[in-house]
């Protein structure tokens, strides 16, 4: 039997034992997700749209990866009681947030309490879904489409309100981007929250307000109030077939969405692997077909989709945001 010089046996296994002194923070942790039960963080309080699409894709991704996956509700405060959740858990891919654009573009740009600072301690997994908003008004005003809206409001100077859940939100800025694109003077009204915002427009107390169809469905299906297009195209059922704002308004264009984060330490083959079993419950029809009716659309994307998305949006909303010079602190 031939043996082996020690030096030159040490020479051979010296690679091998580098590459196992780095393997375990990477490959080692891809292989241990999930070890045991995954949470979604949502920012938003049970029963709403985000707490609905977070439980639906909660129990497919469950299914997928054989671990409880477990929504947590952290609804109020800007969402900031949420992120400090996220941010101080342990980087291992276990404690995930699903914040929407209100709370990753949003708010950072509107206050300066508004996380910009936690969320530079994060990183994207993966985008979760996007939905088209729609244009509403009240049944009692008399328009029927977008240009004979536009030209009523230009005919009554500060006469046209539109309702939001407060100001900031995404009902607010869209109707700050239809008024630059349109050229109107129309007259924003805040609620603390949307109920009274509906409540008002369907009495004509205001006379319009932006906002996801399937929140309004009960009441548009009852003539209280008329939809006249949507914010963006949509493949959607409830909003697919409705004319778009852009068609009377070249440029107007928006959507609201949620993506996935998790703490910037996680291990990138970590977040491969999330990623990988998220694209996967996305891409199934059967989930999708469970989602569509709320009119939202599943949408599986790497994680450098997730920060086109929030370039994108970041550049859209601070311009009309500096042009309304809005700050909500």
């Amino acid at each position: 039997m031939t043996s082996i010089p020690r030096r030159k046996l040490l020479a051979t296994l010296a690679p091998a034992a580098l590459l196992l002194s780095q393997w375990p923070a990477a490959a080692l942790a891809q292989a241990s997700w999930p070890s045991k039960p995954v949470k979604f963080i949502v920012p938003y309080a049970a029963g709403g749209p985000a707490d609905v699409t977070a439980r639906e894709i909660a129990q497919s991704l469950a299914l997928e990866i054989k671990q409880p996956v477990v929504v947590e509700n952290q609804g109020g405060g800007m969402g900031i009681p949420s992120l400090n959740v996220v941010t101080r858990a342990e980087p291992d891919g276990h404690t995930l947030w699903m914040p929407a654009l209100g709370n990753a573009v949003l708010q950072p740009l509107l206050s300066k309490a508004g996380g910009a600072d936690m969320l530079a301690k994060l990183r994207p997994v993966g985008m979760v879904s996007t939905s088209a908003h729609v244009l509403v008004v009240s049944a009692k005003l008399p328009v029927k489409n977008v240009k004979e809206l536009i030209e009523y409001a230009r005919a009554n100077p500060g006469k046209v309100s539109f309702a939001s859940a407060g100001t900031g939100g995404t009902a607010h800025l869209g109707m700050e981007m239809f008024k630059a694109l349109s050229g109107t003077n129309v007259l924003h009204v805040p609620y603390k929250g949307s109920s009274g915002a509906v409540n008002d427009l369907v009495s004509g107390q205001v006379s319009a307000m932006f906002s996801s169809l399937p929140s309004l469905q009960g009441v548009v299906d009852k003539g209280y109030v008329c939809v006249l297009a949507a914010t963006a195209p949509s493949t959607s059922p409830a909003t697919r077939s409705l004319p778009l704002m852009s068609a009377s308004l070249p440029g107007f264009e928006y959507t609201t969405w949620y993506a996935m984060y998790a703490p910037l330490a996680t291990p990138t083959p970590v977040i491969a692997s999330i990623n990988t079993a998220l694209q996967k419950v996305l891409k199934d029809p059967a989930l999708q077909a469970k989602i569509e009716p709320h009119g939202v659309e599943l949408l599986a994307s790497s994680p450098d989709e997730v920060n086109a998305w929030v370039r994108r949006d970041t550049e859209k909303w601070s311009r009309i945001i500096r042009s309304a010079g809005i700050a909500i602190d």
